[in-house]
């Protein structure tokens, strides 16, 4: 563009405009800030993550010790490997506390009322031995706890 144009204000002519792409350090600094961005996203990102699983793992252990300690860990590897937890069997059951004898009552009433010849459903009288099942693996694990915990107080 000729400086008469650019003073007088008359628009100039298409061949008299240049385009000017952005130098090359602007590109690379643009791209090294961004770059810079994303690696302190991740970095912010990874903390928080990290942070999070080590307070779950944390809870988790502090569960497992107020449940019992060891008993506590053995209860929790039966749910792991049965697919139930306690409190899920005990409320297919419908049972408050762990009593051997309202647990076989309860078994029995539901296994009958269930059974695919009277009319039930196979889903839910397989639902209602997994739940006994459950149930019968805690009883074990109280009853060895028990067992254990008394064995070191005689000796």
């Amino acid at each position: 563009m000729k400086l008469e144009q650019c003073i007088s204000g008359t628009s100039p002519n298409e061949e008299d405009i240049v385009y000017v792409s952005p130098p090359r350090r602007y590109i690379a600094k643009v791209a090294k800030y961004l770059a810079q961005i994303l690696v302190m996203g991740a970095q912010v990102v990874g903390r928080a993550f990290t942070r999070a699983l080590r307070q779950e793992f944390a809870a988790s252990r502090a569960a497992a010790e107020a449940r019992g300690g060891r008993a506590g860990k053995e209860s929790a590897a039966a749910s792991s490997l049965s697919g139930i937890s306690l409190q899920e069997a005990q409320q297919i059951l419908n049972v408050s506390k762990l009593e051997p004898e309202e647990i076989q009552t309860k078994y029995d009433h539901l296994f009958k009322v269930n059974d695919k010849a009277a009319g039930g459903s196979f889903y839910l009288q397989s639902k209602v031995v997994r739940a006994k099942e459950r149930l019968d693996q805690e009883l074990q694990i109280q009853k060895n706890t028990t067992d254990s915990g008394e064995e070191s107080k005689t000796t």
